[in-house]
């Protein structure tokens, strides 16, 4: 269920049911049991029946939902907040930075899983990426089949569709985040080329579109977390509606400036994350480093300090013909644990 949690924000409903299977082999997604992948998902009217018009979409979400709670916890794993949602989706109702975070990486796993699904031929309405002079069935045999980020996007956009409220501070904020998370993806996309010849020469050379690998993503999104601007709201008199803005800062602009479109914005101060709260479990027992994080992570509590075993492959050498022998070796290692 936790994988889920933090694309519940973005279908617009509230949190996702347990979908059987997570974590394990995905079932098949032909006939009635894609249709009963779909069904099982706490989505809107209108998405179950994209869905349900979609094989493959629903392994994707699933998908998506892993990539981007993985990477989550990836990023945050010095934090004292470290992506825990289990028993606390509070934070999805707040204007946190952790919760701008979390729009932008669920955004993001959504839009870079569409991609990949499109280009390992596991969605029936999308197939490699427009690449110039290089049809479908040739790029699978040559293994440069491009990633869709063209389809994905697109079908994304209209399978979020517009948030309901869209006009208040919260709703125009979340869509910002959604779009950082977005943008950042496309901002990874790079074209590869491929050079095909006798003897390894390059007479024929096949180029296609690829997206970075979804922690370069992470990191990206990451660091706009860490200079996430705060906002509050004015009306554009001009075209009528709520636009974000940020504070005005000493010297600066008297009116303040609008957020970039890559900055991450929040509206709220986060809490501590020290103790445990309907945000957050704490950080007692939480692992740390002692040079890194252990002074922030533990709150001032200060730490515990034990020594154990670790075993690890050492002495490798390589056999003939193909194989590596190692032998197991045994070396004591200190971990710290933040106190209660």
């Amino acid at each position: 269920m936790l994988a889920f949690l933090i694309l519940s924000s973005l279908t617009g409903r509230e949190v996702l049911t347990s979908f059987p299977g997570l974590g394990t082999e995905a079932a098949p997604t032909q006939g009635s049991a894609h249709l009963k992948q779909c069904d099982l998902l706490k989505l809107s009217r209108r998405q179950k029946q994209l869905c349900r018009r979609e094989p493959g979409l629903a392994e994707t979400l699933r998908d998506a939902a892993h990539l981007g709670l993985i990477e989550c916890q990836f990023q945050f794993r010095q934090e004292r907040w470290n992506c825990s949602l289990e028993g606390r989706t509070g934070l999805l109702k707040r204007g946190f930075k952790e919760t701008a975070f979390l729009y932008a990486v669920s955004a993001a796993a959504l839009t870079h899983a569409l991609a990949r699904a499109c280009s390992a031929g596991r969605m029936e309405r999308c197939t490699c990426d427009d690449s110039p002079g290089l049809e479908s069935r040739q790029a699978w045999q040559w293994g440069v089949c491009g990633d869709n980020l063209k389809y994905s996007t697109k079908f994304l956009s209209n399978f979020l569709g517009p948030k309901r409220g869209s006009k208040d501070l919260r709703a125009r904020a979340d869509a910002h985040n959604t779009h950082v998370g977005i943008k950042a993806v496309k901002s990874g996309l790079r074209t590869t080329c491929k050079c095909h010849g006798v003897s390894g020469s390059c007479a024929v050379r096949t180029c296609w579109k690829q997206l970075s690998p979804f922690r370069e993503t992470g990191q990206v999104l990451k660091l706009r977390y860490d200079s996430a601007v705060k906002v509050s709201s004015a009306t554009n008199e001009a075209l009528g509606h709520l636009e974000l803005w940020a504070p005005a800062k000493p010297g600066g602009p008297a009116k303040g400036l609008a957020p970039r479109p890559g900055d991450l914005v929040y509206m709220e101060d986060s809490p501590s994350f020290c103790r445990p709260s309907k945000y957050s479990p704490g950080t007692a027992g939480r692992v740390c480093s002692r040079e890194a994080s252990c002074s922030s992570l533990c709150c001032g509590r200060g730490y515990d300090t034990q020594s154990r075993l670790v075993a690890f492959s050492c002495h490798c050498q390589v056999q003939w013909c193909c194989y590596v022998e190692c032998q197991q070796c045994v070396q004591q290692e200190l971990v710290y644990t933040c106190k209660r």
